[in-house]
């Protein structure tokens, strides 16, 4: 029975009411693009704009978020990798993207197989975990490897090598999970190292590693924070029943995603934001409540909120040397360059691994085994073993950020414009 004519009319108004209005300005300023998303309020809307802006390799330089009841209005002033404004081929994409934002991301039929790892982190661990999989002719598409804090987190896609599917064998699935345990568990793991299975994983993958990392707890910390702490700031505004977070640190790709990623995930509503790049410093404001309305109500939530931030900061600022793998694919590839690593003494501190069209285009960052520099014969002598033509080396230089004043003029503005 067909529905009446006027209820689909209220469905399409309803759709166009709560679908994101993009507006794109290429010409307003000078050194970026602005974009301009007009949408209904949900919890997470913010993060899955954001996750688009993203996963476009857009860097966010300045950033205005309100919402007014009902309604949000963000404001992002982006550029691409290089600081440069947008192109009409990347403009042609967004507005497409965004639409992801209210209708979904369609799902893959035939998606690999996925394997969440946690556990303690060691020099070597990587080179025994893709042992395993290469054992049980499992087939790495990709994956993406964060460490901090001792620990280690790992999304892991996989497909049988011979037939080129998923693998649905639960008795060999079981079987890869206990021996991938046992592995992560290593002698002296003091948390539970924890693998699961999944053969529908639809979660953005860097939102599921920031999820697997806190969840492991990575924020707890035994010593003092130092120079290259990200400096977080949490304090009630009495006044507007919000919560201020304030967050100072050196900028870098994707900063604002892990941000606003970690806030979502502790079940915290962003009401209004500031994000202002300069000098390739960042600061961050944030005016938030928990989802049941209420702002942060004790210091030990307080202390929470800043090291859960920090730690989310702190994940993808990657150390060491990086290194870039770029081989036709074969079986056992991944393990046997994982032991090259550790029979040299390499400590892998993240790594991002992806086959296309039959070819393994992989990077890694490497340290010592105590997490210090390579020496640069050490890193001669691993190139010469995998292919000095395989294997990209690229010195990571890291430079240090002195902090500004608390609550910048950026935060006062947005404190006047809530007032008004």
């Amino acid at each position: 029975m067909e529905s009446p004519t006027y209820l689909d009319e209220y469905e399409q108004l309803v759709t166009r009411m709560s679908s994101p209005r993009v507006m794109i300005d290429n010409k307003g300023c000078s050194n970026a693009t602005r974009i301009m998303i007009d949408s209904a309020r949900k919890h997470g809307i913010l993060l899955e704009a954001i996750q688009v802006l993203t996963d476009l390799n857009l860097s966010i330089k300045k950033a205005y978020i309100c919402s007014d009841g009902r309604w949000c209005m963000d404001v992002f002033h982006v550029t691409d990798l290089n600081g440069n404004k947008l192109t009409d081929s990347i403009l042609g994409c967004i507005e497409q993207s965004l639409e992801t934002v209210h209708y979904g991301r369609s799902k893959s039929i035939k998606a690999p197989t996925a394997l969440e790892l946690t556990g303690t982190d060691r020099v070597g661990l990587l080179s025994e975990v893709f042992a395993v999989l290469s054992n049980h002719s499992c087939n790495v598409v990709n994956a993406k490897v964060w460490t901090h804090n001792g620990r280690v987190a790992s999304l892991i896609h996989v497909k049988d090598y011979d037939s080129g599917s998923p693998i649905e064998d639960t008795n060999k699935l079981d079987m890869v999970g206990s021996m991938l345990r046992s592995v992560l568990k290593g002698d002296n793991d003091i948390q539970s190292a924890k693998t699961s299975v999944s053969l529908a994983v639809t979660l953005h993958t860097e939102r599921r590693l920031h999820q697997l990392m806190l969840a492991d707890r990575d924020y707890e910390r035994d010593e003092a924070c130092d120079e290259a702490t990200p400096v977080v700031s949490v304090r009630n505004y009495v006044e507007k029943d919000y919560s201020i977070v304030y967050i100072q640190c050196k900028d870098r790709n994707k900063l604002t995603f892990d941000v606003v990623c970690t806030l979502t995930d502790m079940d915290y509503v962003v009401f209004h934001a500031t994000v202002n790049v300069s000098n390739d410093t960042a600061s961050l404001e944030f005016f938030i409540r928990h989802m049941d309305g209420l702002p942060i109500k004790s210091e030990a939530e307080r202390q929470r909120v800043i090291l859960c931030l920090q730690a989310a900061i702190e994940r993808r600022a990657s150390q060491g040397v990086r290194l870039e793998l770029s081989v036709d694919d074969r079986k056992g590839l991944l393990a046997d360059v994982m032991r090259t690593f550790r029979e040299n003494g390499l400590n892998v501190t993240s790594a991002e691994i992806s086959t296309t069209m039959g070819r393994a285009l992989n990077v890694f960052y490497v340290t010592d085994a105590i997490g210090g520099p390579v020496d640069p014969k050490i890193i001669e002598s691993v190139r010469e073993k995998v292919g000095l033509s395989n294997l990209r080396v690229e010195e990571l230089r890291l430079r240090k950020v002195e902090p500004k004043n608390m609550f910048s003029s950026l935060g006062s503005l947005m404190r006047r414009m809530i007032k008004s």
